[in-house]
């Protein structure tokens, strides 16, 4: 049997012995699949949902679609899946995200390495024999020489404890858990909790379509529009005729994306009030993260970053006739710290008559009933309740699988304390683990898809070095681990980032440890990821 026929089994359940098993079939697994076949290694993958996709499939809610641009938010491996996919929009929506994913996996006949509708439970490593011991929720037990993990920094849905949430007779959805079926809003009431990304995409249609929307804030949230609109035939043949050219100049970006957005690297200081208001006007009818390149400094002077939530307030207010909603509506945290959301119409909603803005800030929500929601003394009848909550991000969907590595350490247990990785690629005392896009990488700072790429690759170069030199295993240092977490945090703390409660941080989970998750600069990393494996993988044991 070949390797390819071998590995085209895996699907199928009929090997349990393999090179690698892959967790996770969103877009960094289907890459990992594709690179690893390549190479010739047998691989499986397993994935929870019941198709390929990863974050769009799970994400189906009403208006759910990217923040980075379609034509950067792709992959860049074949120029062949380049030229021919179409986007439509500027801003590409979950169902056409997922015809994409799905037309990679089918183009690049990946299907049959993935295992749907499973979900791994436990992966053991076993010292004597070198080898992960992988269990899946179908009692499935399969043996693998390296652990691959594309479980996603999104993924760990995140639901509040909140008092008698489990009494209420209506529906409870969840943003990153929506059904399949199309939900139908008509005639109801409906509360959602939450204004963080997806709840600003979801709200305005929401409310178009409910016959009362009461929207619960904690934390009122910076949103620009998106100016979302159709693609052209001309636009999309710039792009084309040098998709190459159009990629470096990304990947030199601090996000990798956005090089054609003109990114100003001045200080905002150094501009009249005048001058600035007209940059940052532009910026705002340009729509998308062109906003947060209005000024070099804005992440990392607060005097400059008080200018821009100036003028992202005064708007706010120019587009909400209720004063008082408006300043509920205006947030106070530096612009950026936690992620900055696109909007169509998110801030104009709230003049509708339907819509009802309740803060919790000060009076959390206290209990749910039967009926609905009690704040503050006050009742709020609900048909429909919506949990716009976000994730455990970046840890949750590692911890919340039973890992264990060397003399059975576990993964939850060891980043107790905060996650502890070397490049975010290798975890100490879990050798042969990988982990694609995860805390201590860009990864969410990034366009996702590219980080994936550039963390498969490095991967797959990585085991075609072991193979080629004869190593068993390889294991990121503990010295190496805690050097590079200081590094994340030490360049974060140069930022305005660290100064806010944001799920960068862990902040949005009761007793999840305070350290900053994601590294801060896509181009330098990847010079010290290529600068590690060119050292024969320096800060790793190898052997």
């Amino acid at each position: 049997m070949s390797t390819q026929e071998h590995t085209d089994q895996g699907g199928s359940g009929g090997t349990d012995a393999l090179d690698l098993v892959i967790v996770g079939a969103g877009f960094g697994g289907l890459y990992a699949i594709h690179r690893a076949r390549q190479l010739g290694l047998s691989v499986r993958a397993f994935e929870a949902g019941d198709d390929v996709g990863g974050t769009w499939y799970w994400n189906r809610y009403p208006g759910a679609r990217c923040d980075v641009e379609s034509v950067e938010y792709s992959y860049g491996f074949s120029e062949e899946l380049q030229q021919e996919w179409v986007w439509s929009e500027r801003y590409a929506c979950q169902p056409e995200l997922l015809r994409y994913a799905q037309h990679v996996a089918e183009r690049f006949n990946l299907r049959h390495a993935i295992t749907f509708g499973t979900r791994v439970r436990s992966a053991i490593y076993d010292d004597v024999a070198q080898r992960w011991r992988v269990s899946t929720s179908e009692g499935e037990e399969i043996s693998a020489r390296f652990l691959v993990l594309a479980t996603g920094c999104l993924s760990a849905t995140n639901v509040p404890d909140i008092p008698g949430l489990d009494t209420f007779a209506g529906r409870i959805l969840h943003t990153g858990r929506w059904p399949r079926e199309e939900i139908d809003f008509a005639g109801q009431r409906v509360g959602v909790v939450g204004t963080g990304s997806s709840a600003i995409q979801a709200i305005p249609l929401i409310a178009a379509a409910a016959t009362e929307l009461v929207v619960f804030q904690r934390t009122a949230s910076y949103s620009v529009p998106a100016r979302n609109r159709p693609l052209t035939a001309p636009e999309l043949d710039r792009i084309k005729s040098d998709y190459a050219g159009f990629r470096a100049r990304n990947r030199a970006m601090p996000g990798g994306f956005g090089a054609d957005l003109g990114w100003n690297t001045a200080s905002a200081l150094d501009y009249t009030a005048e001058q600035r208001d007209a940059l940052y006007e532009e910026r705002w009818q340009r729509g998308g993260f062109a906003f947060l390149g209005s000024f070099g400094d804005t992440s990392v002077n607060k005097a400059a970053n008080d200018l821009a939530a100036d003028f992202i307030r005064r708007k706010i207010k120019s587009i909400v006739n209720d004063p008082a909603v408006a300043e509920a509506l205006c947030p106070e945290q530096p612009v950026g710290c936690k992620r900055m959301a696109l909007d169509s119409g998110y801030f104009e909603t709230f003049n509708r008559d339907n819509v009802k803005l309740i803060d919790i800030s000060k009076h959390p929500i206290d209990h749910v009933d039967s009926t609905g929601l009690w704040v503050n003394g006050q009742h709020f009848e609900l048909d429909m309740l919506v949990l716009a909550t976000g994730y455990d991000a970046m840890t949750g969907s590692y911890t919340g699988i039973d890992i264990r590595g060397r003399d059975g350490r576990a993964l939850k247990e060891e980043w107790a304390g905060g996650p502890l990785t070397y490049l975010g690629l290798g975890v100490p005392n879990f050798p042969n683990l990988f982990i694609v896009a995860g805390p201590g990488s860009p990864s969410v700072l990034t366009n996702m898809v590219l980080a994936a790429e550039q963390h498969v690759d490095w991967i797959v170069e990585c085991i075609d070095y072991m193979n080629t030199h004869g190593l068993a295993t390889i294991e990121a240092t503990a010295e190496a681990a805690h050097e590079w977490v200081e590094h994340v945090n030490g360049i974060a703390a140069l930022t305005l980032y660290p100064t806010c409660n944001s799920w960068y941080l862990g902040a949005n989970i009761p007793g999840k440890a305070r350290v900053f998750m994601p590294l801060l600069g896509f181009p330098d990393y990847e010079v010290r990821c290529s600068e590690v494996a060119a050292a024969g993988y320096a800060g790793f044991e190898v052997g």
